[in-house]
């Protein structure tokens, strides 16, 4: 890490506790730890409210862990209330950080956000720089454009973490600084352990040959196909089984429709409840493969849980998910068609591909540091 000669004053602001982890949450707080191994002062601006209930499809937006006791985390912003966007905005803007950042990831937090970053913007000192995981949202609704082109206009610069959300962002602002800098590691999740001690936990028989779907299940994240691939000749007389972790985002009906269709109850194991921080390892640790079969992704965090548990992956070639994955190296890109995702568990498992896989995961995974990402940000920051 690049030494850091004077401690700065930063703000995230973002999701974080008493919001449940889930990618952006967990995300966020890594962020800010990197921050404070840097050496520098950091607070974490979360959200009193985040979505109104009609925008939020899981059982509860709240954690039940405890809070982390070594982040600074205030619970200030309600996205729906511009009265507290102003407020919101003027004691971030009199506080006089050296640098606020944002997380960006649909384009219902655009006139929130983009509100504070104005206000902030005059105290002509804070440099302002947002991470995007979306421009172009996957599930998409009216006023979109509108919002997410009225919160990048108050922005310094900007950093993706796929190339396709750069491009996108070029089409709309083609000024201002970006980067691409792929999503960091995962590796605040727990230890890697042996799969037997995993399935155990998870009360699981030991032997045998397990693929993971992990993740809020949203219908662009291909559960389906993934299903219907279970069901396929060469994927049965693999023997393998599936484990689907993560609360529906979906209905969840038309998922139980094809288990029952295809008679894959016996092989499919649903833990379709939100997996808290403390559980993940688990369930990484005793997969022998996770699957990704997304129809639609620019990028996702579970390759990154994946990558730090060392284990290989098939994922779709959409979006930036192959950016990740390089094919044949640390796991397969195939189509988001169900025969193909379907060859390439069978694949995976004739070939013997695990070990070898593995291997190259542990020199793959060095790419994906916090510095880099601190490092990128920094460099579209500019001068305060």
């Amino acid at each position: 890490m690049k030494n850091n000669p004077r401690q700065r004053n930063i703000i995230i602001l973002g999701s974080a506790y008493p919001l449940r982890g889930g990618g952006i949450a967990t995300y966020n707080e890594r962020l800010a730890r990197a921050y404070q191994q840097n050496g520098d002062r950091v607070t974490i601006v979360t959200f009193s409210l985040q979505y109104p209930k009609f925008l939020f499809p899981g059982t509860t937006q709240y954690s039940t862990e405890a809070p982390p006791d070594d982040l600074h985390i205030e619970v200030l912003v309600n996205s729906v209330n511009p009265l507290n966007w102003i407020k919101v905005g003027r004691l971030i803007k009199k506080r006089r950080p050296d640098l606020l950042v944002l997380r960006y990831w649909i384009p219902f937090m655009g006139p929130c956000l983009g509100t504070i970053s104005r206000i902030v913007r005059r105290n002509r000192h804070t440099r302002i720089v947002a991470i995007v995981d979306n421009y172009i949202p996957h599930e998409r609704r009216p006023g979109d454009k509108l919002f997410s082109k009225y919160f990048i206009k108050p922005i310094h610069g900007f950093v993706t973490m796929s190339r396709q959300v750069l491009s996108d962002l070029a089409k709309a602002d083609n000024k201002k600084p970006r980067r691409y800098c792929p999503h960091p590691l995962y590796d605040n999740f727990g230890s890697l352990q042996p799969k037997a001690i995993a399935r155990e936990r998870l009360e699981l028989p030991v032997d045998g040959r397990y693929l993971l779907f992990f993740g809020f299940i949203r219908d662009y994240k291909g559960l389906d196909l993934l299903l219907k691939a279970m069901a396929l000749p060469e994927v049965v007389r693999t023997n393998a089984r599936l484990i689907v972790a993560g609360e529906f985002y979906a209905d969840a009906k038309p998922y139980h429709d094809i288990i029952w269709q295809h008679q894959l109850a016996p092989r499919v194991i649903l833990a379709t409840e939100f997996i808290p921080n403390e559980a993940v390892a688990d369930y990484f640790n005793a997969a022998d493969l996770v699957v990704q079969p997304y129809k639609d992704a620019t990028q996702s965090g579970v390759t990154q849980v994946a990558y730090h548990f060392e284990k290989p992956m098939i994922t779709t070639n959409v979006g930036g998910l192959s950016e990740m994955v390089p094919d044949g190296v640390t796991g397969f890109v195939v189509e988001p068609e169900v025969n193909d995702i379907a060859k390439a568990i069978e694949r995976f498992f004739d070939e013997n591909k695990e070990a070898a896989f593995v291997e190259n995961i542990k020199t793959e995974k060095l790419k994906f540091s916090w510095e880099r990402m601190l490092e990128a940000i920094d460099e579209v920051a500019g001068d305060s």
